[in-house]
C-alpha cells in the first residue's frame, strides 16, 4: 500500500459515449469499428483553446454548503507545459497536427485548469460531443513539476485516443480489489468505488486496444505502490513507469497517425466514381474543387464500413466542415454541404473494414 507521503492524484476518464451498432454485427468487422471509433482521421488539425476569461469556470458547492466560483483559467507557465507536450507528441512524426486558437468555437480541444477537479480528458473523438463552452480537458494540479509534465503528456494521450494502459486485457493483472478501493477512496483522490472500478480495475475488451502486450512503461500507465497487485508476481511491489512517452506509445501513435504522404490528395471530378483501394485501417484523401457554388454530396460506395470527413483548406490548413461515420449501419457514409466555386476541399476516408466483394469507391455530385 502506498504511504501518505507517496500518495498522488490520478487522471480519471469521463464516462465514454456508448456506440450504437447494427444488430448482428460480430467478429472482425465489429472489432474494427470498436477499435477505430474514437480515433481521429489522420491529417486532422486538432485546434486547442485555453479558457482565459474571468467568467470561465464552474460554480461548486463547498463543504459548508455554500456556493463558490472556481476559475478554469491557468497561468502561462501551466499553458506552456501543455504546449510543449503537444509538440512532444507531434515530434514523434505523426500525421496529426496541433494548433492553438483563441476562439473556443474553433477548437475541438478546450483546456481548463480547475484545481481540485482532477485531471482528465475525453477520449479521442468523444470530445466532439461536448459543447463549446465546456472543457474537454482539465488539469487539476500544477504541471510545472516532473509529475505535472507527465500528467500533461498523459492527458494528450487520451486526446489522441489512448486508454489507460493498466486496463489492457493483456496485462494479466490480478488486483487485491479491496485494497485498490481503499487506496483510491482515500485522499487526495477520494474516488467512489464506481470511479475506481472504471479507471483501474475494469479490463478493456481486446477489441478496444491495439497490440497484444502490456506496456508497463507507457505514459498511459499509472504508478501503483506495493500491496495493490497480486499478479504478475514481479509487480507486487508496485509499478513505476518513467513518466515519458514509451517506445510502444510512439508506435501506437505512428500506427494510427502515420506521416502524411507528400504527394497530396488525388483530384476528384464530379459524378466520377473512384476506387478507394484501401485495406482495413487505411486512409486516403481526395481533393474537391467545385465548379459552381451549391450543395454537394460526397459519399462512399460498396460493402464497407467507413468514416468520411470533409474539410475546407483555409490558409493551407484543413478546417472541419462535416463528417459521417456509418458505424456498421447498412448505408454508406455520406456528407452533404454547401461548397463554394473554386475553393479547395478535402474528402478524407478511413476504412474500418470491407466485406462482400471488397470493392469500395468514393464519388461527389
Amino acid at each position: 500500500m502506498t504511504t501518505d507521503s507517496e500518495r498522488r492524484d490520478y487522471c480519471s476518464l469521463p464516462p465514454q459515449s456508448t456506440p450504437v451498432h447494427a444488430a448482428g454485427l460480430a467478429g472482425t468487422r465489429l472489432e474494427a469499428l470498436i477499435l477505430g471509433r474514437l480515433k481521429w482521421l489522420n491529417g486532422t488539425v486538432l485546434h486547442y483553446y485555453f479558457f482565459d476569461r474571468e467568467t470561465d469556470g464552474s460554480t461548486v458547492t463547498t463543504a459548508d454548503g455554500t456556493s463558490a466560483f472556481v476559475s478554469w483559467v491557468g497561468g502561462k507557465d501551466q499553458q506552456d507545459v501543455v504546449r510543449d507536450s503537444f509538440q512532444a507528441w507531434k515530434d514523434l512524426g505523426i500525421g496529426l497536427e496541433f494548433a492553438e486558437v483563441d476562439d473556443r468555437a474553433e477548437a475541438e480541444v478546450r483546456i481548463g485548469f480547475m484545481k481540485d477537479d482532477g485531471s482528465w480528458a475525453y477520449l479521442g473523438r468523444d470530445a466532439l460531443s461536448i459543447g463549446t463552452d465546456e472543457r474537454t480537458v482539465n488539469y487539476g494540479w500544477p504541471l510545472t513539476t516532473p509529475y505535472g509534465h507527465t500528467t500533461a503528456l498523459h492527458e494528450i494521450g487520451h486526446v489522441i485516443g489512448m486508454p489507460h494502459e493498466h486496463q489492457s486485457p493483456f496485462a494479466g493483472i490480478v488486483w487485491d480489489e479491496e485494497a485498490v478501493y481503499r487506496d483510491f477512496g482515500a485522499p487526495p483522490n477520494s474516488w467512489s468505488r464506481e470511479k475506481t472500478f472504471n479507471n483501474v480495475i475494469r479490463k478493456l475488451d481486446q477489441s478496444e486496444v491495439t497490440g497484444s502486450i502490456w506496456d508497463a512503461s507507457s505514459i498511459m500507465e499509472y504508478t501503483f505502490g506495493p500491496g495493490l497487485i497480486l499478479e504478475p508476481e514481479q509487480y507486487r511491489r508496485g509499478v513505476f513507469p518513467p513518466g515519458t512517452i514509451s517506445v510502444l506509445d510512439a508506435g501506437f501513435a505512428r500506427q494510427w497517425y502515420p506521416p502524411l504522404e507528400p504527394a497530396g490528395p488525388s483530384l476528384l471530378s464530379p459524378f466520377t466514381s473512384v476506387p478507394l483501394g484501401l485495406s482495413s485501417g487505411e486512409q486516403a484523401d481526395y481533393l474537391i474543387v467545385p465548379e459552381g457554388t451549391r450543395d454537394y454530396t460526397v459519399a462512399t460506395f460498396g460493402q464497407s464500413d467507413t468514416v468520411l470527413g470533409l474539410f475546407e483548406e483555409i490558409d493551407g490548413e484543413p478546417r472541419y466542415v462535416a463528417a459521417d461515420d456509418d458505424s456498421g449501419r447498412p448505408h454508406n457514409s455520406s456528407v452533404t454541404a454547401h461548397l463554394v466555386k473554386g475553393r479547395r476541399y478535402v474528402a478524407r476516408v478511413r476504412l474500418y473494414s470491407a466485406r462482400g466483394s471488397g470493392q469500395t469507391a468514393i464519388m461527389y455530385w
